[in-house]
């Protein structure tokens, strides 16, 4: 493990390879799971603002689902997204070949929200657990992710590099460059 401020991060994002692979998994990730996408109290009310402008991307079932509620609490008594049917997240859309698509993306993509998408589902698949005086940032393996492994394998990609935006997002620019540094640091003394 590697401390870094307040955070102590899993070495894995450093020793794993990662670069998501939609043509494969058609971004199951939105799809599978026991609940919606976890969610930061910050961003609850982010999802009534940007819930008029992602309607225009969602399926009826998706906005009769979301008229309901548009988070719920799970099993560990955290803020997730709702699901459709107990299966996907609610915000999803899914294109004609099947791929989902993050419906809040798709507004952010079109200059209609400032608020890209809830920051669990761009750190995926990093996981934050937040204890008394510490954030873990973990490497979480499924196996429906198997083929984005695969990818970032072939072409050399770190899972700190691949998700660099979404780390910078929530930790800020010094943390990641930091993160850089002990990667570089653990590269030279191997």
């Amino acid at each position: 493990m590697i401390q870094i401020g307040e955070t102590v991060v899993s070495e894995l994002l450093l020793e794993k390879k990662f670069v998501c692979n939609l043509n494969a998994c058609k971004g199951a990730c939105c799809i599978e799971g026991d609940a919606g996408a976890p969610l930061e109290e910050n961003e609850l009310e982010k999802l009534v603002d940007v819930f008029s402008v992602a309607k225009e991307y969602l399926s009826e079932k998706a906005i009769v689902a979301l008229e309901e509620d548009l988070y719920t609490i799970d099993a560990d008594g955290e803020y997730v997204t709702q699901l459709v049917n107990g299966k996907e997240c609610a915000f999803v859309s899914f294109k004609e070949d099947g791929t989902t698509q993050c419906s809040i993306e798709q507004a952010y993509n079109d200059g209609k929200t400032d608020f890209k998408k809830p920051i669990s589902c761009h750190l995926f698949p990093v996981r934050l657990t937040k204890y008394k005086n510490f954030i873990a940032v973990n490497y979480a393996h499924w196996d429906l992710c198997d083929n984005a492994c695969s990818l970032g394998e072939e072409l050399g990609v770190q899972t700190y590099q691949f998700l660099k935006e979404p780390l910078i997002r929530k930790f800020g620019k010094d943390w990641f460059k930091e993160l850089e540094l002990v990667d570089n640091h653990l590269n030279k003394s191997e």
